[in-house]
């Protein structure tokens, strides 16, 4: 039984080491500054997604009114994140952030089956403006916490992804507040998106 222990212990730590020389690798000379915007409907999940990704306390949070800039370090990378409010009256506005955009992250409440429609069609406005030509986009399938959620593959589907051929995409399933999957959305960015921009 200990030797068990110990083996996975040094399987663990070759695990570990390998993770850090590739994050060293990627980090290269010098942080890599990343301009995101981060939008979707209003109780999406943007600021407590923005708040997890900075190691923040997720208990508490109100919808944003405005917006909330936060800059957090990932992989080597320092993400400056534009988090703007996505209540109805606001998103005329959000076009106001899109300059000088690397990437767009667009959160979506995987369990609002009733607002579907009204987030492909945010989604989609977005896709065709100008200043965010190209510009490649994480979708994060949020709230996948909750039974009633739709799973990232159907939604993908829903919002006829594959028809975005001019830009780099990524869907991916997460729960903001548990922080399953966004992670691997952070992976996504810093191997498709940090490594092109070198």
């Amino acid at each position: 039984m200990v030797l068990q222990a110990d083996a996975g212990l040094t399987l663990s730590f070759g695990r570990a080491q390998g993770l850090f020389s590739v994050v060293e690798r990627l980090k290269g000379a010098r942080e890599q500054d990343l301009r995101i915007v981060l939008l979707g409907l209003d109780n999406a999940g943007k600021t407590t997604l923005l708040r997890k990704l900075a190691s923040e306390d997720v208990r508490t949070v109100t919808p944003t009114q405005g917006f909330n800039v936060k800059s957090v370090s990932a992989n080597g990378m320092k993400l400056n994140v534009w988090d703007i409010g996505g209540q109805r009256k606001i998103r005329p506005f959000w076009k106001k952030y899109f300059e000088n955009t690397d990437l767009l992250i667009y959160v979506i409440d995987s369990a609002d089956k009733k607002r579907f429609e009204e987030t492909g069609l945010e989604l989609s406005e977005l896709i065709a403006e100008e200043d965010l030509k190209g510009v490649p986009v994480l979708i994060f399938a949020n709230k996948q916490d909750l039974a009633t959620a739709s799973p990232a593959s159907e939604i993908a589907e829903g919002l006829n992804l594959h028809t975005y051929r001019d830009r780099q995409w990524q869907i991916q399933a997460c729960s903001a507040l548990s922080g399953e999957g966004v992670q691997d959305g952070m992976s996504w960015i810093c191997h498709n998106i940090a490594n092109k921009k070198k």
